[in-house]
């Protein structure tokens, strides 16, 4: 029993197979799966998908390098596609300084406009954070403050993740944790308590060993449970069982 906590199928790189797709990650023990909206068109496919399986939820959200996409008539959308009842959190949104730090003020906005609906809703957020972990727990500390959800694909260390399970956070862990030299994601998977964490693919994108530089699918999401078992020092099944249990209690799914 496997939960991919963050999964684009709403990708156009699964057009042509996208049902394929779907049926190998039910036949590999994918039980669930949130997929992730980050634009208008994205948030769309993600609600219709999840209309189509019922085993797949959305989320809804714009991501920070969309963020001078952002117009008010979206927003209004987006409140009403949080109504829907397999929308269970807003994002994926937060931070990214990586390619360009041209309009971070207008990603700060984007940002706090998110955290706002919210705290207003009571939903968990998705939070992408790149290249900006002291901004992003800045503002989770002081424009989030009660909020829940994930810190989607970690990248920041030790430290900084005890302060952001402080907050009351989930850590999401996904491809690369497989990597051979992934040493700093080895000893994030190695430190989070289990209770804490949930599994992701990313897909199509961070694709783990032993299929690194393919499409990434959620079906490789065993390949994520099985790093953490061995890291951990425990079973491939209670790794499966609890970060199952840990993502239908952060989603807040009945």
């Amino acid at each position: 029993m496997l939960f991919d906590t963050h999964v684009h199928l709403n990708s156009k790189l699964y057009k042509e197979d996208l049902a394929v797709v779907i049926e190998r990650a039910f036949e590999a023990g994918v039980t669930k799966m949130a997929v992730v909206g980050f634009d208008a068109p994205s948030n769309e496919h993600a609600i219709n998908l999840a209309n189509q399986y019922d085993f797949i939820y959305a989320t809804v959200g714009v991501h920070p390098s969309d963020a001078k996409s952002a117009t008010e008539a979206g927003w209004v959308i987006l409140r009403e596609q949080l109504k829907h009842p397999k929308v269970v959190a807003i994002g994926e949104c937060g931070l990214d300084y990586y390619h360009d730090t041209s309009f971070n003020d207008i990603q700060h906005q984007v940002f706090k406009r998110q955290l706002e609906i919210a705290n207003e809703l009571k939903m968990p957020i998705v939070v992408h954070m790149r290249d900006s972990v002291e901004d992003t727990y800045k503002m989770l500390r002081e424009e989030g403050k009660g909020l829940t959800g994930v810190l989607h694909c970690y990248s920041g260390d030790v430290e900084m993740m005890t302060k952001f399970l402080d907050l009351g956070f989930h850590i999401g862990l996904d491809g690369p944790v497989t990597f051979k030299n992934a040493h700093s994601v080895h000893e994030i998977a190695k430190a989070v308590p289990i209770d804490r964490l949930v599994i992701e693919t990313d897909a199509p994108y961070l694709t783990p060993a032993p299929y690194r530089g393919k499409r990434n699918e959620p079906a490789y999401v065993s390949y994520v449970a099985k790093k953490i078992a061995e890291l951990k020092g425990i079973s491939y099944e209670d790794v499966c069982k609890i970060t199952t249990e840990n993502a239908i209690a952060m989603y807040k799914i009945n």
